[in-house]
């Protein structure tokens, strides 16, 4: 099938054909393959802009440099969130390559977009990579700021980010009576989820 039928099927309404296409365009190797990606981050059908995303995340980590690009300069908020989405996508994709440094520091950056959309995003993003580093960017956020509904999704994120110090800073955040009660409700979920998590991946005796 041609580049251009594989785009083409990336707009079909059946999810597999979509996924097929998507695997099918990761493994090529053409230069106009990720800049064509790039200019549907903005497109009006959702179903082609999710499978693009999709794909840019199936295509590898050779999409950060130009997803961080778009994601912090584009003066789109459905580009810049769509280049968050695609840059958890590689995380997903990839979960054995550490993600790259650029990567990292252009969430850490969008964590303060202006918009929802871009910022809640990048929480989910660095919840996805679940590195370290990934760790430090939100534990740093969640302390510096006043954003009620960044804090609650870096709350959440804790819960799900396999990080030995997540059940610590979540119980911190639920005894520290100084923060927002709502923050406070979504750690003790947080916690709850982290600590089932674990149970559950110890190993039977």
């Amino acid at each position: 099938m041609s580049i251009d039928a594989l785009f083409e099927q990336l707009k079909h309404p059946n999810p597999h054909l979509r996924d097929r296409a998507m695997w099918e365009l990761a493994e090529l190797e053409d230069e106009t393959i990720i800049p064509r990606l790039m200019s549907a981050l903005d497109e009006d059908n959702t179903t082609y802009r999710r499978a693009a995303v999709k794909t840019l995340g199936a295509v590898g980590p050779e999409t950060i440099p130009p997803l961080v690009e778009a994601m912090l300069n584009s003066e789109n908020v459905t580009v810049r969130g769509s280049a968050v989405k695609a840059l958890a996508q590689v995380a997903i994709c990839y979960p054995e390559i550490p993600f790259l440094e650029a990567g990292l520091q252009g969430l850490a950056k969008a964590l303060n977009d202006l918009n929802p959309v871009v910022n809640i995003a990048a929480v989910m993003a660095l919840g996805e990579i679940g590195s370290t580093q990934a760790f430090d960017i939100l534990l740093n956020t969640f302390e510096t700021t006043d954003n009620i509904a960044l804090s609650v999704a870096i709350a959440n994120a804790f819960g799900s980010i396999k990080d030995t110090r997540g059940a610590e800073v979540l119980q911190k955040i639920i005894d520290d009576e100084s923060v927002e009660g709502y923050v406070r409700e979504s750690a003790v979920s947080a916690l709850s989820r982290l600590e089932l998590v674990m149970k559950n991946q110890l190993p039977d005796r």
